[in-house]
């Protein structure tokens, strides 16, 4: 039986290979790519897919109940939202942007994915709700403790699905990676800001001493867990999304460098972002029973990212280290 799939922020980096995936691993998805194409989106991203019969692009903006209404006429099964602002740069200088799609344009989703009765809700969101973690691992049951904007637009997005599924009954699942890297990501990110600096003969910035840690996801590994929540995960339920691979800034940066052959002069410390996050870090073992694990260590999946970068170089305009 066909199911038909609306991807919000299909134009995004996560997105277009979530959709890249649906649409070469299965044949019984027909998917509904609707995005704003605000200054990170780009079409390109799903270029391989754009003739497949099974495929098709709207633009919208999540905000738009009338834009996003027509849509759902076309008798949606299932919503997978990536749809948001996630530069943390941006939302320290704009945070009503941010609270106004993040929060506002995913409670106009649940409402309307609510008035036509979709069978599933998966939620994308972000381990940066959680706060910093010195020790130790998130589990799904630790507190929302978000310390910026962003973070904390994400984490009140998550509340409202909590409190949809428990007044409403609604079939929503909260999914939460971690850092994701590879091909076709905004050059506002720390490793295509990294990569690009470095193929312009730049130098890298990073904030502070670089001691910041993060764990880092290949997409496509994201995309193919998203996936298997869709099919296997159970509704009200929230899961952790990483790969166990933590680096240091500083040693990301190095890494870097040595695949690129240039030396560890070319990175250069910047002032610290305001209210910066020291080390995010995710217990994965529940979506791990599902089935679930990374195919791509970090060797492969940078050198993959570099290299592309390294054909398709990609200029931004504001960092995110």
């Amino acid at each position: 039986m066909r199911k038909t799939i609306l991807v919000t922020g299909g134009a995004g980096f996560i997105g277009s290979h979530f959709i890249k995936h649906l649409l070469t691993k299965r044949d019984d998805y027909d998917v509904i790519n609707v995005d704003a194409l605000s200054y990170a989106a780009d079409l390109d991203r799903v270029k391989d897919v754009s003739s497949d019969k099974r495929y098709r692009f709207v633009k919208a903006d999540i905000r738009d109940a009338a834009e996003i209404k027509k849509v759902f006429e076309e008798k949606i099964d299932a919503v997978v939202h990536f749809a948001a602002e996630t530069h943390v740069d941006n939302s320290i200088d704009t945070p009503s942007l941010f609270a106004d799609v993040n929060i506002m344009g995913t409670i106009n989703l649940l409402n309307i994915s609510r008035q036509y009765k979709i069978k599933r809700f998966i939620h994308i969101s972000t381990d940066e709700v959680y706060g910093e973690i010195k020790e130790g691992r998130f589990s799904e049951k630790s507190p929302l403790l978000p310390n910026s904007p962003y973070s904390s637009s994400k984490a009140a997005a998550d509340c409202f699905i909590r409190s949809y599924i428990r007044t409403y009954g609604f079939p929503a699942v909260v999914v939460r990676p971690c850092n994701n890297y590879g091909p076709w990501q905004y050059a506002e990110k720390f490793i295509p800001v990294a990569v690009c600096a470095v193929l312009r003969d730049d130098k890298i910035p990073v904030y502070a001493r670089g001691l910041n840690r993060r764990e880092w996801l290949y997409v496509a590994d994201c995309a193919e867990a998203i996936a298997l929540v869709l099919e296997k995960g159970k509704i009200g339920q929230i899961y952790n999304l990483g790969s166990g691979i933590e680096k240091k800034n500083i040693d990301l940066a190095k890494n870097i460098l040595d695949v690129l052959g240039k030396p560890y002069d070319f990175i250069s410390f910047v002032k610290d972002r305001p209210g910066h996050d020291f080390r995010y870090a995710l217990d994965s073992s529940k979506i791990h029973r599902l089935g679930w694990e990374p195919r791509t260590d970090f060797e492969t999946g940078i050198n993959n990212t570099i290299d592309w970068y390294r054909t398709n170089h990609m200029e931004g305009t504001d960092v995110e280290r």
